[in-house]
C-alpha cells in the first residue's frame, strides 16, 4: 500500500509530509492502532542498562519530537520509541525549507534545530501513552540559553519522571556550538550534572559520527567515569560522500539515510574499542534492513534505531526488519540476540 501512497507523500514538502505521517499514526494510535504488527520472535528479546526490550529495533529521535504518536510507532513493531529532542522551552527551530529528500541517494539531509513544543508540553502525552514497549526522553539545550548545562539538567530531571531512559543529544549539527561539549572540561561537567539529576533512570549519550578517535576515546573515558549508561552512536553527518547524486546534495545540516551506514559502521567499531565492552551501544545511521541490522549487532551494538529508512521503505520496515532478524538469528544457531552481540 505503501508503495501507492508515496508519490503523493512525495509531492509534498518534505516536513508537510512527515508531519501527515505522524498525524496519521496518533490518529491510528487513538483507534487502539488495529491491524498492529505482531509481537516479536521471543529470540529477538534483550536487557540494556537494566531495562527489557522485546526487540532490539528502536525508533530513533526526531521522528517524533513531541511524543504525539508514541503508540502508533509502537503498533508498527519497534521495541523502543525515543521523542525528542525536547529542550526546556518551546523553541520554533531554523527556517524552513529545512528537510531535503535525496531520493536517488535513500537520504535526507535536515536542518532543523530542535523545532519542538518544550519538555512541559510533551510529558503529559508521554505520560498518557500506553507504551507496550521502551520509552526513550531525548533531552537538548535551547538555542538562545545561557546555560546549556542547566538547560540540560532542567531536561533530564524532568524526563526522568515518565522515560524508561533519557538520552542526552550533544551531537546535532543544527544549533551551533553544542558539539562543543562532546569535549575535555565541558563533557565532564555536562555529564556530572545530568548523572546527578537522572535518579534511578538509565542515562544515555548520543554522539556525532563526525569524531576523530583521539575524541571517541576521551568521550569513551568521561562516560565510563560518570557511569552513563550506554552511547548512541551516532546522530547525523555534516560531511558528504563523494557518491551523492540528489541535486540536494550541497544542502546544509544533517546527512541521514543510507549514504551514512559506512561511517557508522566505521564509528561503531571505533567505539566498541575505545569502550572495551564497558558499555552497551546502541548503532544508528543507514540501517534499512534486517541484514544491516543483523550486522551491526554482530559488530558490537546491543540495539539499533533507525529513522530515514522509513521515508523510503515505508511503515511495514519494522516488522520486516523483526521477522528477518530473528531468521537470522536462528539460521547461525544462535540461541538469543545477547548471544550475537559483538560474535563477528
Amino acid at each position: 500500500m505503501f508503495s501507492l501512497i508515496r508519490p503523493a507523500l512525495f509531492s509534498l514538502d518534505a516536513e508537510q509530509a512527515h508531519g501527515l505521517t505522524v498525524d496519521a499514526l496518533a490518529a491510528w494510535a487513538r483507534l487502539g492502532t488495529p491491524f498492529a504488527a505482531p509481537p516479536p520472535d521471543p529470540i529477538l528479546r534483550t536487557t540494556v542498562a537494566g531495562v527489557d526490550f522485546a526487540t532490539p529495533l528502536g525508533l530513533a529521535a526526531g521522528v517524533d519530537k513531541n511524543g504525539d504518536a508514541i503508540d502508533g510507532w509502537f503498533g508498527l513493531g519497534f521495541g523502543s520509541v525515543e521523542i525528542g529532542t525536547l529542550t526546556p522551552l518551546p523553541q520554533p527551530g531554523n527556517p524552513k525549507p529545512r528537510i531535503f529528500r535525496l531520493v536517488e541517494d535513500r537520504a535526507v539531509i535536515n536542518r532543523l534545530g530542535f523545532n519542538n513544543g518544550g519538555i512541559d508540553a510533551a510529558l503529559p502525552r508521554a505520560a498518557a501513552a500506553k507504551r507496550p514497549g521502551v520509552l526513550g526522553i531525548n533531552v537538548g539545550a535551547n538555542k538562545d540559553t545561557t546555560d546549556r548545562i542547566a538547560d540540560y539538567r532542567t531536561g533530564v530531571s524532568k524526563a526522568a519522571e515518565i522515560a524508561d531512559y533519557i538520552t542526552i543529544n550533544i551531537s546535532s549539527p543544527n544549533t551551533p556550538g553544542l558539539r562543543d561539549l562532546q569535549h575535555g572540561t565541558a563533557l565532564a561537567e555536562l555529564l556530572a550534572a545530568c548523572s546527578a539529576a537522572r535518579g534511578a533512570i538509565p542515562l544515555f549519550l548520543k554522539i556525532a559520527p563526525d569524531l576523530d578517535p583521539a575524541a571517541i576515546d576521551g568521550i569513551a573515558r568521561a562516560a565510563i567515569a560518570h557511569r552513563i549508561d550506554a552511547l548512541i552512536v551516532s546522530n547525523t553527518t555534516i560531511s558528504r560522500p563523494d557518491s551523492l547524486r540528489s541535486r540536494h546534495a550541497a544542502e546544509s545540516g544533517g546527512l541521514s539515510g543510507a549514504p551514512l551506514a559506512s561511517l557508522a559502521r566505521t564509528r561503531l567499531a571505533d567505539v566498541c574499542s575505545a569502550t572495551g565492552g564497558q558499555l552497551p551501544i546502541i548503532s544508528v545511521g543507514g540501517i534499512d534492513s534486517a541484514t544491516e541490522a543483523y550486522a551491526r549487532i554482530r559488530a558490537g551494538a546491543s540495539l539499533v534505531q533507525l529513522y530515514s529508512a522509513l521515508v523510503y521503505a515505508g511503515p511495514s520496515l519494522a516488522r520486516h526488519i523483526n521477522s528477518g532478524l530473528a531468521a537470522l538469528l536462528k539460521r547461525d544457531g544462535f540461541a538469543s540476540l545477547a548471544d550475537a552481540i559483538g560474535s563477528a
